[in-house]
């Protein structure tokens, strides 16, 4: 028993009947010959012991005097967790897609381990399909990651691959006593009291850490956006339904790595002029007249590169940069969103990689979580300018196919939440040699993703050609 992290915990509070903080994994693989539904649980059950952060469940805490407790003193129950779907004719993407929509639009049970898997048979081409989903709280993409790894085979001989240990199943664990409430109550107030005592050292951190980044931008070229003051509203900028849609498309990572070394840029700035190629087109296409460059949100790691493998948690900043669609040429558009993203990186560093997560510790639960509730019911993103547009994210996977119990991962697609006032998220998740590109929306805001998704491989390919 652990207690939560504010950071975790603030998912957990940001979640309304419109906004469902849970993350969306879908895997599409080639089953081993006699694969069935029955066999795949009892390989998940029996790989439970090697994923910690889906032992455990959230319990609130009485009257919300500090973030809830994971606890692990319940067993898995695999009914609750683990659903088969038959895909409808013809068992192609699309098929897939629209059931993924379908589950990504409904929340998890809170009173249970918040993490599901819905697999997915009658795909045409005879694969099948795993939808993993699992509430943010539990893990960003970087741990989202790390437990893949912690599940692949280490060999494609499945005879060298060992089983799960005995003690990993989940009826053989040692499960933790459920603390009374006063119990819950003392350790809230106590935890409180410890928390505090790094209040004083937090306010100095963030006074020099101000100044710097004021320093910094008085010799600074390039400006960094504002949230709220430099987003234009475009058409996917308003208040949340709670159905979602959701589409796909798979680019060669080859292509990127090459636009990125003739330019001089990142991966991750050729990924963010992609997007802004595809939407910059497509908002025109709608005849969507924008006051001005649409505004990504860009989440990134604050881990040490050099640190052990983390299973759980967030470790995640956000950096806001354009897209520059109102730039013309692509060169010059994706050299204004490396200039941007490169100034946004340096006031993020001059911050420190953790002044955001250490300041959320001290959310107050309950007045939080009610006055997103009242934000999101009168819908108030759609009374004002959003805080930027588009949330875009770019994951580095497994750089070679994958087996896990013996069946090849053939493909791998990752996306994150919406949040009000931002309908479009794009996540880009590195596989294999490939950039599998997937984009959650709500239909109340966009009826029909196949349009942007059709304008990503035009989008890379003018970056491919432009002349030297």
């Amino acid at each position: 028993m652990e207690r939560m992290e504010g950071v975790d915990a603030g998912y957990l509070y940001m979640e309304t009947p419109t906004m469902h903080m849970h993350t969306l994994k879908i895997a599409i693989i080639e089953p081993r010959e006699g694969f069935t539904f029955e066999r795949f649980q009892e390989q998940m059950l029996a790989r439970l012991g090697q994923l910690p952060p889906l032992q455990r469940r959230a319990l609130p805490v009485p009257l919300s005097l500090n973030h809830p407790l994971w606890i692990s003193d319940q067993p898995i129950e695999p009914a609750q967790h683990l659903f088969l779907h038959d895909l409808p004719d013809p068992g192609g993407m699309a098929e897939l897609e629209a059931v993924t929509g379908e589950i990504a639009g409904t929340p998890l049970d809170r009173s249970i381990p918040l993490w599901e898997m819905h697999v997915c048979q009658g795909m045409a081409d005879g694969r099948i399909a795993v939808i993993g989903k699992m509430h943010h709280a539990l893990a960003d993409g970087v741990a989202a990651n790390a437990l893949l790894g912690n599940i692949t085979d280490q060999s494609d001989d499945p005879e060298q691959n060992p089983a799960p240990h005995e003690d990993s199943r989940s009826d053989s664990w040692d499960l933790e006593p459920t603390p009374t409430k006063a119990e819950q109550t003392r350790l809230a107030l106590s935890d409180a009291i410890r928390q505090m005592g790094t209040v004083h050292g937090l306010l100095s951190r963030t006074a020099s850490g101000v100044n710097a980044v004021v320093r910094h931008r008085r010799g600074e070229s390039v400006s960094v956006p504002r949230p709220v003051l430099d987003a234009p509203r475009a058409s996917f900028n308003g208040a949340l339904g709670a159905s979602r849609i959701f589409a796909t498309c798979t680019l060669p990572l080859d292509d990127i790595k090459q636009v990125r070394k003739a330019n001089g840029v990142t991966v991750n700035d050729v990924v963010l002029a992609i997007v802004a190629g595809a939407l910059r087109d497509w908002t025109r296409s709608r005849g969507e007249n924008l006051s001005g460059s649409l505004l990504a949100g860009v989440p990134v790691s604050t881990d040490d590169p050099e640190g052990p493998a983390r299973l759980g948690g967030n470790r995640v900043s956000n950096l806001f940069t354009t897209l520059a669609t109102d730039v013309d040429d692509p060169r010059e558009r994706l050299l204004e969103i490396s200039r941007t993203t490169a100034a946004s990186k340096k006031v993020q560093q001059h911050l420190g990689p953790h002044m955001l997560t250490d300041w959320v510790q001290f959310t107050p639960p309950a007045p939080f979580s009610a006055a997103l509730k009242l934000y999101s019911k009168y819908n108030m993103a759609a009374r004002h300018s959003p805080p930027f547009n588009v949330i875009v994210s770019n994951v580095k996977g497994p750089a070679q196919d994958v087996t896990i119990a013996g069946s090849k991962l053939s493909d791998l697609f990752s996306v994150g939440p919406l949040i009000e006032g931002i309908g479009l998220n794009v996540t880009a998740w590195s596989y294999a040699g490939r950039l599998n590109v997937s984009i959650l929306s709500c239909p109340d805001l966009v009826d029909d993703l196949g349009p942007l998704v059709a304008r990503m491989r035009p989008a890379l390919d003018e970056l491919a050609n432009m002349p030297d």
